[in-house]
């Protein structure tokens, strides 16, 4: 844990240096405006976000940096070179050694029967599923459980903080980086050290790189990258914490009395009278396709002397 510990206490000083740079968002914002650009002014309304001006520079640097010259073109290689069953035999690997994580995480969650899952997903993956190369316990039943510390702290009720674009790792906050942080203690994970550990993030990072490749053109299009990037990161956070429930829409007042409105129509005399009306027109329908047709007469002038004689009648009616 040398190595992470390292890159933990690096990315640590990174967040303390974006606070320390808060200080020039007024700066940054004027002299936005001064350029008179075409693109869109830096809105640091969102309280989420208190370093966007920073977080900005970051996401410009790994976006048309990073990823442009090397992350992006590492993956396409990747995904072309490797094949895919190799491929998923070692996200299951990588994935298997999370379990343990996850076991305890569902237990801090109050979920025993996930925990109970992620438990035996470990123990059946891990002999049976040759350390995890075949996802055994999926295929008989058992579904992974994923909970990760930051989730945890979520449950126990710790907001996310600012929102952080960290350099080479992209969006995150500290809430889930510490998170990361301590799962990274848990068994096995925490024997891994040196390469072996380097390649378990390598591989993740090429994993998640590469299920982003057929949203590039999302992305692209969007009118604002790094807010696009930003909200669908809170989206899946909250997706993830809540576990799947936060796109739920719950129905507003007026939508509720608009429902009520409508309901009550369906059940007032209106529409019994509607109703009414509709099924003595088809009665009388059914009734001009049984008459008989006399001869010299065709079926058109039989249909339209009954119509003058019904409007004769209605006319009448209306006198009276």
């Amino acid at each position: 844990m040398d190595l992470s510990k390292s890159l933990a206490i690096g990315f640590i000083i990174a967040a303390s240096v974006l606070g320390g740079c808060a200080s020039n968002d007024v700066q940054n914002q004027a002299q936005a405006q001064s350029q008179g650009t075409s693109s869109a002014v830096v809105d640091s309304s969102d309280p989420r976000d208190p370093f966007e001006p920073v977080n900005r520079e970051v996401w410009d640097f790994n976006w048309n940096v990073l990823d442009a010259y090397i992350l992006r073109p590492i993956t396409v290689t990747y995904v072309t070179v490797m094949p895919q069953p190799a491929r998923t035999g070692i996200v299951n690997i990588t994935d298997n050694l999370q379990e343990p994580a996850n076991f305890l995480n569902n237990l801090f969650q109050g979920k025993v029967d996930d925990g109970l899952d992620s438990l035996a997903r470990f123990l059946i993956n891990t002999t049976v599923g040759l350390v995890g190369t075949f996802d055994v316990a999926s295929k008989i039943g058992i579904e992974r459980k994923r909970e990760q510390f930051g989730e945890t702290l979520a449950v126990w009720g710790l907001e996310t903080g600012p929102f952080l674009m960290l350099p080479f790792l992209g969006p995150s906050d500290p809430r889930s980086f510490t998170g990361d942080y301590v799962d990274g203690f848990a068994f096995p994970m925490s024997l891994l050290e040196g390469s072996v550990n380097l390649a378990r993030i390598g591989i993740s990072i090429l994993e998640a790189r590469a299920q982003l490749l057929d949203q590039e053109a999302q992305l692209e299009q969007s009118v604002d990258d790094y807010a696009f990037v930003k909200n669908a990161y809170f989206e899946n956070l909250a997706f993830r914490v809540t576990d799947g429930k936060s796109g739920d829409k719950a129905i507003d007042d007026e939508q509720l009395d608009d429902f009520a409105d409508f309901e009550a129509m369906l059940e007032g005399s209106d529409f019994e009278s509607y109703e009414e009306a509709s099924e003595e027109a088809a009665d009388e329908s059914t009734e001009l396709e049984d008459m008989p047709i006399e001869e010299g007469d065709s079926a058109e002038d039989k249909k339209a002397s009954e119509l003058q004689e019904k409007d004769a009648k209605s006319k009448k009616g209306k006198k009276q």
